[in-house]
């Protein structure tokens, strides 16, 4: 009996040791002064672009959109860059969204077809000199695209909107010839891109195409593929 209440209250020592011990654990938690590692919060910006498609029977590619502090991805009368060429050709962005120039770039999803419209949202950290390019082919066409370049961006305020209503560009490296197995969109599903320039290699507004129905024997263009200036509604908005 002496042994077992001698056991008891080596049992009630231990239990106080550990209760004490807690406390002095917790105690020193809760006094550590060490700071937390700061938060850096970077200021972004962030803008969403929206196109239309406004002609009858001109599906577009998808829309490359660019933002950037310096240059310019066409100017009316100069040759085009390998970039310009190869989407007005083909439709293929790619070359465009990994310009150097670019401080960021996104493309919208799929073929943006006559009526329709595409979103796509895209960030910056910069707060100066931003501007906001943004490229789409015509592509039943040889090489007709539209689109917005160099709108300054740095200045918009939040749910500040600009729209632009834009005519069609003549690339100027392919001829406009609307033969069989030039024109990749579904008029033809012929080629896209071809590095040989055929044509007069400056940009140009595009007058329009000339389909079998206005006697070209040799185009594989209907009425229907006509179109008239402008071509696409683009709208930015500021939203963050």
């Amino acid at each position: 009996m002496k042994f077992s209440k001698e056991n008891s209250r080596l049992s009630r020592n231990f239990r106080q040791i550990g209760i004490v011990l807690a406390a002095v654990f917790f105690v020193s938690a809760c006094n550590d002064t060490t700071d937390p590692a700061p938060v850096t919060i970077v200021p972004t910006k962030i803008f969403r672009l929206d196109a239309t498609n406004l002609t009858a029977n001109q599906p577009m590619s998808p829309v490359a959109v660019v933002l950037h502090t310096s240059g310019d991805f066409w100017q009316i009368g100069q040759p085009v860059s390998v970039a310009i060429e190869t989407l007005a050709e083909g439709g293929d962005n790619s070359q465009m969204l990994q310009s150097a120039m670019a401080d960021n770039s996104v493309s919208t999803a799929g073929i943006l077809l006559p009526g329709a419209s595409a979103s796509a949202f895209i960030t910056s950290t910069n707060f100066s000199n931003l501007y906001l390019s943004a490229a789409t082919m015509l592509v039943n066409t040889n090489d007709a695209f539209s689109g917005i370049n160099r709108i300054a961006v740095d200045t918009l305020a939040v749910g500040e909107t600009l729209a632009f209503n834009k005519a069609a560009y003549d690339a100027g490296t392919e001829s406009n010839s609307e033969m069989s197995g030039t024109i990749p969109g579904p008029a033809d599903g012929g080629e896209g891109f071809n590095s040989q320039r055929d044509d007069r290699d400056f940009l140009t507004l595009h007058s329009g195409v000339v389909t079998q129905d206005d006697g070209l024997a040799t185009s594989v263009l209907n009425e229907s593929h006509r179109f008239d200036n402008p071509v696409i509604l683009v709208k930015i908005t500021r939203v963050q």
